[in-house]
């Protein structure tokens, strides 16, 4: 399975990402820089924290415009797993990827520790190697993580079960209906704040991010087989 780690100036999450797909999840992987335009070549697309363009206008609003951006909405369309974390995450949404919007956090300040999160949703591309209610720690590294939305917004996500993860004891940003990582309709672009990339190794503090990984390359191998 081949991997594209998305790069845009301000990228600072990119070669944790690249880690962990070459060398805790053994597959292979790219850097793939902002100015190209052509995905094709790759199974899954993921956009990395940092801040993009310096976070300038709103985190993720110039990046948007960059040329890759129209390679993985096409992507995402093809239905290709598309995961953004942080960073990556208000990009998706600032591309209408996914719905809702991000705000500074409710006590104004950076934070970056270990959190629990819920497994909301385990029936998804990206969640399948954990158990439905399964608490997991991994790490958040973000200013702006406040999950905004309207009602209705929450209502479809809640009712078509959309929301994949939820802050668990403690909401550390303020996210509305603890909400840390949601889903597309199809199921195939994931946005989450907590970075599972920095949590693929006990060494880390924690290795509960690599099933999210390992969850992707099951789908895919499934896929292959059935169409191989």
């Amino acid at each position: 399975m081949r991997f594209a780690v998305i790069v845009f100036p301000g990228s600072n999450c990119d070669i944790d990402m690249y880690h962990a797909i070459k060398d805790e999840l053994g597959e292979e992987v790219e850097y793939v820089w902002h100015t190209e335009s052509d995905l094709s070549r790759f199974d899954a697309i993921l956009l990395p924290g940092g801040f993009s363009y310096g976070d300038y206008l709103r985190c993720g609003a110039i990046a948007r415009f960059s040329n890759i951006m129209e390679a993985v909405i096409q992507a995402a369309e093809e239905g290709k797993p598309v995961l953004g974390v942080c960073n990556g995450f208000q990009v998706l949404l600032e591309s209408g990827l996914l719905p809702g919007a991000m705000k500074r956090n409710n006590n104004l300040k950076f934070m970056c520790r270990p959190v629990d999160l819920e497994v909301v949703n385990n029936n998804t591309m990206f969640t399948s190697g954990y158990e439905q209610s399964e608490v997991i720690s991994v790490p958040i590294a973000h200013g702006e993580g406040n999950y905004e939305c309207d009602d209705a917004t929450l209502k479809e996500l809640e009712e078509n079960n959309r929301i994949v993860f939820r802050y668990h004891g403690t909401n550390p940003n303020g996210s509305k209906a603890d909400i840390a990582g949601i889903i597309n309709e199809k199921g195939n672009v994931l946005g989450m704040m907590p970075h599972p990339e920095r949590a693929v190794d006990e060494l880390l503090g924690s290795a509960d991010g690599l099933k999210l990984f390992q969850s992707i390359l099951k789908k895919w191998r499934e896929a292959h087989v059935v169409t191989s």
